[in-house]
This record gives C-alpha cells, structure tokens and sequence, in this order.
C-alpha cells in the first residue's frame, strides 16, 4: 500500500510540512506495511511560495522592501524554472504575520511592499510572477502595489492620494508612469478564497474585522473599495465588482486584474498542477489530507478539496483529518472523502488542542493505521 500525505496547514498551530510529517510518524507507529511520501500542499495561503520553491527546487532571494507600515524589512521570493519565474508571498512583505496586534488596522495598512517585490522580479527579467495572496494585513484593493509600480492616484483637483483613508476622494488614476515591463510578464495570482470585492461577503466586510477594522472601518473601507470600482469602471470599463477571486487580499485581486492584466486563478488547483502532485497520485492507493477544518466550505475550493477531487479521478481511497468536522454526515463531503477524522481530543479546549496540533495528527494518524 502507497499511502501519498498531503495536508494543507492548520491555520495559527502547523505549517502543512510538519503537518505532513506528523500523520507519515503515527503511521510508521503501528504494524502497517506501506510505503509513503509526504506532499504538504497550500492553496494560496501563507507557506504557499516556500512549498512551490521547495518543489519545483527553486531559489530564495532575500530583498529589503517596506512592511504594511512603511518600515524597512528583510523580505525573500523565490525563482523557479531557470529564474525565469518569480514566487512572491504577499505575506512575506504585507502580511498579517509580520504586525503585532495592537498595530493592525487596514486603514493604515499598504501592499507597497508587495509591489516592491514584483520591482525585484522585473529586474530578474523573469518571464512570470506567481502571487500567492493569502494572509495580507491590507484592505487596500491593491493600490499600494500599484503605486510601487508607478501608478498615480489622484483627486478631483489633480493631487495625488497616498493615504488609503483618502480614497474616498478618488477621481481618476494615471497609468502613464507604470513600469511597463510588467506587461511583458504573465502575472498569476493564486487566490485562496473565492469572495468578492463588494457587499456583504466583501474585502472589507469579511476581512476587514480579521485585520483589525472597527465597524465603522469597515463601513469606510467598503467605501474607498467602492470608489476604486467606480473609477476603474468609468476608465477601463472593467466592473470589478463582479469579479470572482477579486476580493483576495483585501481586493489586492481585483486592483491587479484591471490595471496590470493579472490572471485569478484557484489556488489550489494551480499549486498542485505547477508542483507535479498528478505523478504521485499515480501510484497512491490511499491519500490523507487535512487541514484545520473541514466542512461545506471546503467544497469552495479549499486544499483538501482540490486534493480529494483529483484523488478520487484516480481512484484513490480519501481520508481527511482536521480540528473540526460536520456532527453529521454530509452528502457532498461523502463524494470527496471516504472517511474525514476528527483529530481533537474530549478532554481538550480549542486552545489547548491547538497547541497540540502536531500529537493530535500523529495519534489520529497512528489509530487510522490500524484500520487501514
């Protein structure tokens, strides 16, 4: 028996690697002859650029750029295909991760740094830029990477807005200092949710209160994200605001698809094509994956899901362990997963079991062994 071992991460408690070799070491505690490989996969979310490098035996290159606050930063992205494609990690220059607590606010919060990272890449003269967009601090539709590449906004009266909260005052925007390069370059965005960029399921009014907005932020963000639609309607005729994907990254997606041609693409479904994950299900016969919760959202296009669906085009029996899973069964997780596992123990809170993520899979993993 193959067994192929691709979790997602476990969102605030494992990285999709340690996840990986977590469940491969309760597996080789029981008597279970088999063999494995250990596939940790990512959807666009944070660890999706060091997964791609690490598979695609790419390299890091480290840069100083801007963090959402505007303060200098050692950042990194990855080159792979003979550096002729650039791996950025918003994360890794606007992200959530790299603020304390008390300093988000997606008011203040820019993705200029995200920007000067894609600066980097057209210096590489790379042919290609993958963006994974998962875990911005940034509501800003992508203005500040934007900026970074030469784009001006201004007001009614000709000046140039710099401040995300003075965006409600935009009239128009002026492209004629882009740096044009980026339009030689194919710009991929890998998106890990599937929202909007307007209304009730938002940038601004899901996101937003995940990165630090008040309730009155949200009102004011939805309204700088809806002047940036407005404007970018009346000069390209592009209505953002029916864009799938184009509420990723606090609508980072949506600013980019208009103004620099990027492509929004399912996470997912993109990773595990660019990282060959088709040739190891070739020879599996059981695929085990995983992430913090699995349930009708998944279904959205989330990792396991993209996981199981081409597991099960291939024949494979499907086995999904997370924190939480449905208290009933359900008919259309029935058609991807053969059998989904709660990891978490009775006895333990949420946070405790978070804490314990990694002993929780690998026991999980130890009692599937068995019945295998």
């Amino acid at each position: 028996m193959h067994i192929l071992i691709a979790p997602n991460a476990f969102k605030n408690s494992l990285d999709a690697s340690s996840a990986s070799k977590a469940i491969e070491e309760g597996l080789k505690e029981c008597e279970l002859s088999f063999t494995s490989e250990c596939f940790p996969i990512a959807d666009g979310g944070d660890g999706t650029a060091e997964l791609i490098i690490n598979k695609c035996k790419g390299e890091t290159i480290y840069v100083e750029v801007q963090d959402p606050l505007g303060r200098k930063i050692r950042s990194s992205f990855g080159l792979i295909e003979n550096g002729k494609t650039m791996i950025i990690e918003m994360a890794n220059a606007s992200g959530l991760r790299l603020l304390k607590e008390h300093e988000l606010n997606p008011l203040i919060a820019s993705s200029f740094g995200t920007g000067e990272l894609i600066i980097h890449a057209l210096n590489k003269n790379v042919s290609k830029i993958i963006i994974a967009m998962g875990g911005s601090a940034t509501v800003d539709g992508g203005i500040g990477i934007l900026m970074a590449l030469g784009v001006r906004f201004l007001n009614e009266q000709n000046e140039v807005l710099n401040r995300i909260k003075e965006f409600t005052h935009l009239d128009h925007i002026d492209l004629s200092g882009i740096d044009k390069r980026i339009f030689d370059c194919q710009v991929i965005v890998l998106c890990d949710v599937d929202n909007k960029l307007l209304g009730d399921r938002g940038a601004a009014k899901v996101f937003g209160p995940q990165k630090g907005a008040s309730p009155e932020g949200v009102i004011e963000l939805e309204d700088i994200l809806n002047k940036i639609a407005e404007v970018a309607l009346k000069q390209t005729r592009i209505d953002l605001s029916t864009l799938k994907y184009g509420g990723t990254a606090g609508g980072a997606a949506a600013g980019l698809y208009c103004f620099i041609n990027a492509q929004l693409v399912n996470g997912i479904g993109y990773f595990l094509e660019l990282t060959g994950f088709k040739n190891a299900l070739s020879h599996s016969d059981v695929v085990i994956t995983g992430e913090g919760s699995i349930d009708h959202q998944t279904l959205e296009g989330k990792g396991p899901f993209g996981v199981a669906k081409l597991a099960k085009e291939n024949g494979c029996r499907v086995i999904g362990l997370a924190g939480k899973i449905p208290a009933q069964p359900n008919e259309e997780l029935s058609k991807y997963f053969d059998e989904l596992i709660s990891i978490n123990k009775e006895s333990e809170d949420l946070k405790e079991s978070m804490r314990n993520t990694y002993l929780n899979l690998k026991d999980a993993a130890k009692e599937l062994g068995k019945r295998l």
